[in-house]
């Protein structure tokens, strides 16, 4: 009896799992997906196995090799992060930018099958952040919409949907021209005071400056009608400018590198995530679901009653990290007044951390009755979602092993709007162990 191997027991010899699944979730979700989906599925969307029937799944396709070219500096910590952690994250385009708090990829794959949603559904996160919801749910030919207060969230998680299939021609070009690209950022906007939309105009017959237009019609709120062509340079623009943001946070962060030899970096590792990911999915292009990616509040969603077939969100980790200070560098170049924003922003409105959480929970009570206004009725809202123990103690003047957490009070009042709790897990979070443990995949089902 002690000899047998709890997989062999669970899972079928045609069925075989990744290396290195070392947590109970993992297996948890490995074994929903085992048995909610066919081996056709399994092969196309499996999010934890490494072949069926003989055959490798597109997810160890996609994940295998180099999974980021990272910089010869990187620490040997970080290297070894990406080895450990070559299924569960930095593969596709997530990893275009080192997004703070942002989901494991793998992890929301597999929500998504346990979820039961299919090609052709469509899946909602109404605080998306990076967009990772949005580019697995794509890579597995399910529709999305996604969501966020923040222009530069909305900004990163379209660069990396148009990543998947833009044409790379001018970008492969742009590497020998990085200086002049540089410079066009740079002297563009330059790093304004929050709020300013100052900008200046970079001089003409440049090799940005054929982009110029699709930009500027971008940024005027309408790309219907955009050619083909035009379509190109947005989306190149979009590419390169996200590169550069990445770049220059990084080095004003750090002083390692200067920042035009950063976006020389930078710019080389994008290229290679898109080169990659592009490679994998050459032929299957049209297999890819749409993504409607905008700007908006959780609180009051754009979307009709019952129009969404499941949902899957982060509440934002607003005890443990200021999203909007993270974020100043990108918005200030946007021109986003980051004051305004903030008072739009979940958990950041209100003064000490007692008037934070209180709005925190008044917010999250509207979105939670939004989530189930637009879902339809027997589908999963899904939320995964960590506590701070200390700080949650201090407000409700109650020691730190007696805090109900903020998942049990997510749970509650979900209840109240007719979405009753089908399961809880439990992982363990990495690289904000400091702040929190621990986090919770709540999976919420709506009244029927």
């Amino acid at each position: 009896m002690l000899s047998c191997n709890i997989v062999d027991e669970l899972f079928p010899p045609e069925r075989q799992l990744l290396p290195n699944l070392n947590d109970l979730y993992e297996l948890e979700l490995a074994l929903y997906e085992h048995m909610l989906m066919s081996d056709e599925e399994l092969a196309r969307n499996g999010a934890y196995f490494a072949k069926v029937n003989g055959s490798y799944t597109r997810h160890f396709l996609m994940c295998t090799g180099e999974p980021l070219k990272l910089p010869d500096h990187s620490s040997s910590r970080l290297k070894s992060f990406f080895v450990k952690n070559l299924f569960r994250t930095g593969y596709a385009t997530h990893g275009l930018f080192p997004y703070r708090g942002k989901f494991h990829p793998q992890m929301i794959k597999g929500i998504i099958n346990a979820m039961g949603l299919t090609p052709g559904d469509t899946v909602l996160d109404p605080m998306m952040g990076s967009g990772t919801v949005a580019v697995e749910a794509a890579l597995m030919g399910i529709n999305s919409a996604g969501i966020d207060a923040s222009p530069f969230c909305r900004f990163m998680a379209q660069t990396k949907i148009d990543t998947l299939t833009m044409s790379l021609t001018r970008a492969r070009k742009a590497q020998g021209n990085y200086k002049e690209i540089f410079e066009y950022f740079r002297k563009r906007v330059g790093k304004p005071l929050a709020g300013s939309k100052t900008r200046k105009s970079p001089a003409k017959k440049s090799f940005m400056s054929v982009m110029e237009p699709a930009a500027e019609y971008f940024a005027s709120g309408n790309t219907e009608a955009l050619s083909k062509k035009k379509r190109e340079d947005l989306e190149t623009y979009n590419f390169l400018l996200l590169a550069y943001l990445d770049a220059s946070g990084y080095a004003e962060r750090s002083g390692r590198r200067s920042p035009i030899e950063q976006f020389k970096a930078v710019l080389e590792r994008y290229l290679f995530v898109a080169e990659k990911i592009q490679a994998i999915l050459k032929g299957v292009e049209s297999d890819l679901g749409t993504a409607e990616i905008l700007e908006g509040d959780a609180r009051a969603l754009s979307l009709d009653d019952e129009s969404i077939d499941g949902i899957v969100f982060s509440p934002p980790y607003s005890f443990a990290i200021d999203y909007l200070k993270n974020d100043s560098f990108h918005l200030n170049f946007l021109g986003v007044d980051i004051e305004d924003l903030r008072t739009r922003m979940i958990g950041l409105r209100g003064r000490g951390l007692a008037a934070k959480v209180e709005s925190y929970m008044e917010d999250m009570d509207q979105i939670l009755s939004e989530c189930a206004r637009v879902l339809r009725k027997g589908r999963i809202c899904t939320i995964v979602v960590g506590t701070n123990n200390n700080q949650l103690s201090k407000v409700l003047g109650v020691p730190p092993e007696k805090v109900p957490g903020l998942h049990t009070m997510l749970i509650e009042r979900a209840a109240a709007h007719g979405m009753n709790l089908v399961k809880l897990m439990s992982r363990p979070i990495v690289g904000m162990s400091n702040t929190m443990r621990k986090e919770y995949i709540v999976m919420l089902a709506r009244e029927s």
